[in-house]
């Protein structure tokens, strides 16, 4: 998943302003409280961000990929 994938993702799931608000406001447990904005400046992959934020918000897996539901192929490891 690149960032801007991730970006249009936010806004389909949450709605553009709810979605750039907890993007800057919401610490994510998992990821020792950063926000989304923290956490993609220190490098940490779109997908995994993703992934937790979706965790922590209780969105389910058939709602959290978007209209086409197919989640996108896990980074190299």
């Amino acid at each position: 998943m690149r960032e801007r994938e991730f970006w249009a993702l936010l806004e389909e799931v949450f709605g553009r302003v709810y979605g750039r608000s907890l993007a800057r406001d919401q610490g994510l447990v998992a990821l020792d409280s950063m926000t989304v904005v923290e956490a993609l400046a220190a490098g940490i992959e779109p997908r995994v961000i993703w992934n937790v934020l979706c965790n922590q918000m209780e969105v389910p897996d058939s709602k959290r990929w978007g209209k086409d539901h197919n989640a996108p192929p896990l980074p190299a490891a």
